[in-house]
């Protein structure tokens, strides 16, 4: 089992900028594709950003630019650099960890915009 928690999340006014931290723990044995999803009210659950086992990153074309996501493998534990926060980043903000099929998610953190 695997267990994600993340942190960091928070209200801050467009144009800001918050750090989102994910510590993962359990049964670690490798490094393994994390990434950061995110859901506002209404919509579906939509991929942020993601870091492949060998540190390739992907980006959704709505974030690029802005956030930054990176990995501390040492600590089993991955961030997201948010910067020119938009009222539409408003959203449930999940860490993901993938071990080949499966798929563990942590509990969110709420990340809230205002204008």
């Amino acid at each position: 089992q695997v267990q994600l928690v993340e942190s960091g999340g928070g209200l801050v006014q467009a144009g800001g900028s918050l750090r989102l931290s994910c510590a993962a723990s359990g049964s670690i044995r490798s490094i393994y594709p994390m990434g950061w999803y995110r859901q506002a009210p209404g919509e579906q659950r939509e991929l942020v950003a993601r870091i492949s086992s060998g540190g390739t990153f992907h980006y959704a074309d709505s974030v690029k630019g802005r956030f930054t996501i990176s990995r501390d493998n040492t600590k089993n534990t991955v961030y997201l650099q948010m910067m020119s926060l938009k009222p539409d980043d408003t959203a449930v903000y999940y860490c993901n960890l993938q071990v080949v099929t499966i798929m563990y998610w942590g509990q969110g953190t709420q990340v809230t915009v205002s204008s």
